[in-house]
């Protein structure tokens, strides 16, 4: 299937947000979206949708994180969350044509480092590892394993170990 990605449009957000709650089986993940495109953390240039000749087919969206380090200072990282596709058109590759291109549009903008808390069998593929390889922690309970984290540029991610600082928009969906 050839598809096309560009950045969200004002016309997209209908179609983003029931294809993310096709995709998850609830509007958790559409509520959120809508609450960060409404936030400070919000990057027009990295909510992305996958579009085909019907429409919108998949969507990705990075916002801005921040980690504190282990002295309280604050360091700049993004958050990959949600990303997702039409359940028909899943397995056929969308999600990772996505995640490429997301990853490589945020190095574009200078980001060195994505935080995301995924499948342990999908993002490692893109080149993700255990966030716990630089001391990064989460206040989440989650298996280690499935939160991961990639430099985009060598050393993003030296020397900022501490604990991933997640807006208040993932707390209140």
């Amino acid at each position: 299937m050839k598809i096309m990605i560009t950045p969200e449009t004002p016309e997209d957000k209908s179609s983003i947000y029931s294809l993310n709650a096709a995709a998850f089986g609830q509007e958790n993940e559409s509520k959120l979206i809508d609450l960060l495109r409404d936030s400070e953390h919000f990057i027009p240039a990295l909510s992305l949708v996958a579009r085909s000749e019907s429409g919108a087919v998949g969507h990705i969206l990075f916002t801005k994180l921040k980690i504190k380090g282990l002295e309280g200072v604050m360091y700049d990282t993004l958050a990959l969350a949600p990303m997702a596709v039409l359940p028909a058109l899943q397995h056929l590759g969308i999600g990772s044509q996505l995640v490429r291109e997301g990853l490589k549009r945020a190095a574009e903008l200078g980001y060195g480092s994505v935080i995301v808390l995924g499948h342990p069998g999908y993002y490692p593929k893109f080149g993700f590892l255990p966030a716990s390889k630089w001391g990064i922690r989460t206040s989440y309970e989650v298996p280690g394993e499935a939160f991961m984290a990639i430099e985009l540029k060598p050393g993003g991610l030296e020397g900022r170990a501490g604990l991933v600082v997640y807006s208040k928009e993932f707390d209140e969906v």
